[in-house]
């Protein structure tokens, strides 16, 4: 295993920094239109270019608000109140959603760990892009990991660039006036006494053998794409064509000078003045007089809109297909209101999504809680064997939810310790304590 060079952390974030940049575009709504021909982005202009439908930030919130991290146990399988005291302490119980969030959007976030003057453990979530880490493609050992981000200089007259590498042994602090770290100045060495990189990176993926994370609306795109055209045809339809167009016969048209943008009258070659034929009628006007006895009035019919709600349907249902949305998470409703075990039903296959991400990130989340150990009760991160407990992940009511504990309570199949864990109430329980590690020096920034 050979460590990876500065150069080469910093490549890591400029690889996929483009494809980033896109997805966090499509999780803001914020993504140019598509489909749409030169002609026709002419004559839109700047009236349509932020329609946007985000089914890609439902499809992220509609997983992360099922992620709830309740607890850690130990290797005895105990519920570890002091490594959930740590936890707490550094906002991870807030934090944490923010964490699946940004590894669902983009694909990957990150979470560092360190300790503060006192000793106890920090740790802050940060986003794939602005920190990157280097892994060994065998052993997937986090070999190094390096976080990049711009701020004003000192005097506040121009924008630096700082780097924060970490390695087992060492942390180092860069800044530099460019965007490579080629040119970079070490401002600082630290120490780093738990002999393991403080970084854990959150990664989304289905396929072990992915080198980076994968956003969960990446099968969106495309349908969210034709949903906004769509929308736009709409739009411009209803814009040109919903409004009935009125007709009238036996009028007599007027004809009135050509004005050009000054208000002078326009003049041809000989010097005569243009005239153009204008409608006797005023837009505004509410009553329409002709004086024609063989005179009529009548309407165009409007523009039918409905082709578009059938094309708008069709994708929707689409999409509910490949990102397991339900369909009232949709707007697709019928008649009747659903039952509450029909919503459970609908949601069944977006439940098993949340349990995979739930497998997916629980290493990394045991990671974190490793390193949190360290920090607070000394050793090396490996002692630890922390396992992460997560919340029910399907729609159940807090009075099924207690029934079936107790259910299982009562025929002896699970504890008493063990319910109370499920239903979300703390055990009289202490974990094991030890001296804290505490940093030679505590990092000034980077941490954060």
């Amino acid at each position: 295993m050979n460590e990876p060079t500065n150069i080469e952390l910093d490549r890591a974030l400029d690889v996929r920094a483009a494809r980033l940049h896109m997805l966090a575009q499509y999780y803001a709504g914020e993504q140019p239109l598509a489909f749409l021909s030169p002609d026709a982005k002419k004559a839109i202009g700047q009236r349509f270019d932020r329609i946007a439908c985000n089914l890609p930030r439902l499809a992220v919130s509609a997983i992360a608000e099922r992620l709830r991290i309740t607890g850690f146990t130990d290797a005895s399988g105990a519920r570890d109140a002091a490594l959930w005291e740590a936890w707490v302490r550094s906002d991870l119980d807030q934090t944490a959603p923010a964490g699946h969030r940004e590894a669902l959007a983009i694909g990957e976030a990150a979470v560092i760990v360190w300790a503060n003057a006192a000793g106890k453990a920090v740790a802050t979530v940060e986003s794939g892009r602005q920190v990157a880490v280097y892994r060994d493609a065998g052993s997937h050992e986090t070999l190094a990991a390096v976080k990049r981000w711009s701020d004003l200089a000192p005097d506040g007259t121009e924008r630096q660039t700082r780097w924060v590498v970490y390695r087992p042994d060492r942390i180092e602090h860069l800044v530099g006036d460019g965007a490579s770290i080629t040119g970079a100045k070490v401002t600082g060495v630290i120490d780093n006494p738990l002999l393991a990189v403080p970084v854990v990176a959150l990664t989304n993926t289905d396929r072990p053998l992915d080198v980076f994370g994968v956003s969960e609306f990446t099968d969106l795109i495309p349908i969210v794409d034709a949903l906004n055209k769509i929308s736009a045809d709409m739009l411009v339809s209803s814009e040109y064509g919903a409004r009935p167009r009125r007709w009238a016969t036996g009028l007599e048209l007027e004809e009135r000078p050509k004005l050009d943008d000054d208000g002078n009258p326009v003049v041809d070659e000989d010097g005569e003045e243009v005239l153009e034929v204008v409608n006797p009628i005023p837009e505004d006007s509410k009553l329409l007089i002709n004086e024609a006895p063989e005179g009529k009035f009548g309407q165009l019919p409007g523009a039918d809109l409905t082709g578009y709600d059938t094309a708008v349907r069709v994708l929707l249902q689409q999409a509910s297909a490949v990102s397991g949305l339900p369909g009232h998470y949709l707007g697709i409703t019928t008649s009747v209101p659903a039952s509450a075990d029909a919503i459970r039903a609908a949601e069944a296959a977006l439940t098993a999504r949340a349990e995979a991400r739930m497998a997916v990130f629980g290493p990394a989340w045991e990671a974190v809680a490793r390193l949190i150990s360290a920090v607070e009760r000394g050793g090396e991160v490996t002692d630890y064997t922390p396992r992460v407990q997560w919340a029910d992940p399907s729609t159940r009511s807090a009075a099924a939810e207690a029934d079936a504990v107790v259910k299982l309570h009562a025929a002896g199949i699970i504890t008493t310790t063990e319910a109370r864990t499920r239903l979300g109430i703390d055990n009289p329980e202490q974990g094991p304590t030890a001296a804290p590690i505490t940093p030679t020096v505590t990092p000034e920034e980077g941490a954060a």
